[in-house]
């Protein structure tokens, strides 16, 4: 475990998608003001979740791969291994920021980590999410209870791509998927996500000084 600017980050390692999302709403229903946020690293087995916003026709050829209907915003989307998973239980309220602004602090985090590796990457505000040219490499899915979030990330990084073509990727038919391998890259988990925990720490921090200046 450490600590980044006000986040107390834990490296979780390859875990089951269920336990770890009950385990996330268990973390927020007993915070209290004085709860530390936090971020939780880690990678599931082959998954794929649907959203609360969620149609079952997105799901076209899942095979063996387990489905299961969670609490997130958004559409249906694959987890497995190779990709970084990037939980943020933070208090929106005690930042003094918006769920826009952290859906951008995700998504400016993951332009920022490839940027540093000299890829070019771009959110879409319709379509939550990082972009390299047409190709999603990241997803950003949140749920906000009592004015905290949880759920966050998932930033594609030495994956097996073809579970994604069992599905409409966030709900769009036939969108690319890419990840940091098939950019050229090649990098161990580790090394992404503590990128991931320094450059979120300060994009929301970023944001907080945005808010306090509007």
């Amino acid at each position: 475990m450490m600590a980044t600017a006000g986040l107390r980050v834990r490296e979780l390692g390859r875990v089951e998608y269920e336990p770890t999302w009950r385990a996330m709403q268990a973390f927020t229903a007993d915070r209290s003001a004085d709860t530390e946020d936090e971020l939780w690293l880690l990678e599931h087995p082959p998954i794929f979740t649907l959203g609360v916003s969620g149609k079952r026709e997105h799901i076209l050829t899942p095979g063996a791969i387990p489905v299961l209907a969670v609490d997130r915003g958004g559409q249906v989307t694959y987890h497995g291994p190779g990709q970084v998973v990037a939980y943020t239980l933070v208090d929106l309220r005690r930042r003094d920021i918006g769920v826009r602004s952290i859906v951008s602090a995700l998504e400016n985090t993951v332009i920022r980590v490839l940027a540093g590796h000299g890829i070019a990457a771009h959110a879409r505000r319709e379509a939550p999410g990082v972009y390299v040219g047409a190709a999603k490499i990241a997803a950003v899915g949140l749920r906000v209870r009592r004015g905290c979030t949880y759920h966050g990330l998932a930033f594609n990084v030495a994956m097996e791509l073809e579970p994604f073509s069992r599905i409409n990727p966030c709900g769009y038919p036939g969108l690319a998927v890419t990840d940091l391998r098939e950019q050229g890259v090649e990098l161990s988990l580790d090394a992404v996500g503590q990128s991931v925990a320094r450059a979120l720490a300060n994009e929301l921090s970023a944001a907080r000084v945005r808010s306090v200046n509007v």
